[in-house]
């Protein structure tokens, strides 16, 4: 299968209209100027393929893209769209927030070539959402949701979890990838959050009203997550942050990692290994995996065998071309 690609451009925090209690974007964007259409444009045509551009899509990220300005939206898209039409790209995927989709904009998104809708929705619970001053409520995650469905468009959900105001971060985050589920997204991000300088949860974690969750309970969780999207077949595009020098000077707690989403594919392989070993009685244990998911299946530095020699099970993983992705075989 042939990677999927983006070509991403960023258009800084243009259009939203609320300053979430957990983001920066206002201060980044003092220091970066939003593109011009002769910019996207050059941008398209050094990095997209010359022809038989089917795995690309021009993505418009870090915004809210359905808010800003209308002429100059257009504009944007206007630049981006003859590369879909001449093939080189297959469609254009933009960001939003859930209260800036409406029917109209719909239509002006199809006409340019638009063929995916990412939400920024975080979470599906109208006090945490409050508390964290998105200014969208769960009804809007949902109409908007139904509407890009009903019009044609591929839907992704964006979710956070540790945010402020959760009560349980586990139970928080299982209810809204259990409502996202019931939306039927094509994909998912899921975020875990982090506290940057300069921003109100900042403010909140000094002052002692927020504590987040520590890397290893987030990922557990979202470990967790992985299992539910995957038994109902929704992608997941994005986990953690990007691996940025910029941001991690900027974070100032929370459950930042570089490579995020293989400690989650681990600890998801862990869990199924105990799963299978509290059945098994014997003094050694040979587990085969495939080859190409060696280091996932033993963890990083090899935690997952220093944490199964912890609870008694004395493990070996190795490497069998005949063992299927995903599966294992314990000898």
């Amino acid at each position: 299968m042939t990677k999927h690609k983006n070509l991403s451009i960023f258009v800084p925090h243009a259009g939203c209209p609320n300053q979430c209690s957990f983001c920066d974007q206002r201060s980044i964007s003092g220091t970066q100027n939003p593109p011009a259409a002769a910019e996207v444009t050059a941008l398209c045509d050094e990095f997209l393929p010359k022809e038989n551009g089917a795995d690309y899509e021009i993505a418009f990220f870090g915004g809210s893209f359905t808010a800003i300005d209308r002429e100059y939206m257009i504009s944007l898209l206007e630049a981006a769209y003859p590369f879909v039409q001449q093939k080189r790209a297959a469609g254009i995927r933009i960001s939003t927030r859930p209260d800036c989709i409406s029917g109209e904009i719909l239509d002006v998104l199809r006409q340019y070539g638009v063929t995916s809708i990412e939400l920024g929705a975080q979470s599906m619970q109208d006090d945490v959402l409050k508390a964290n001053l998105r200014g969208h409520t769960q009804e809007d995650v949902n109409k908007a949701s139904a509407l890009i469905k009903q019009y044609g468009f591929s839907l992704g959900l964006q979710m956070m979890t540790g945010l402020y105001g959760q009560k349980n971060y586990m139970e928080y985050a299982i209810d809204t990838a259990e409502k996202f589920v019931r939306l039927n997204p094509d994909t998912v991000r899921i975020y875990p959050t982090v506290t940057l300088k300069n921003t109100l949860l900042e403010t909140k974690f000094l002052n002692g009203e927020y504590t987040p969750p520590t890397l290893e309970e987030t990922v557990d969780i979202c470990a967790q997550l992985m299992d539910i999207f995957e038994e109902n077949n929704i992608r997941i595009i994005k986990m953690g942050l990007h691996a940025d020098t910029g941001l991690e000077g900027k974070i100032v707690a929370g459950p930042y990692h570089p490579a995020f989403r293989e400690l989650c594919l681990a600890r998801r392989c862990l869990c199924k290994i105990k799963r299978q070993l509290t059945n098994i009685h014997r003094e050694e244990y040979i587990i085969k995996v495939n080859p190409k998911e060696l280091s996932q299946w033993k963890g990083q530095k090899n935690s997952n065998i220093k944490s199964l020699g912890s609870m008694g099970w004395n493990v070996q993983i190795v490497a069998d071309a005949a063992v299927p992705k995903g599966e294992f075989t314990i000898d």
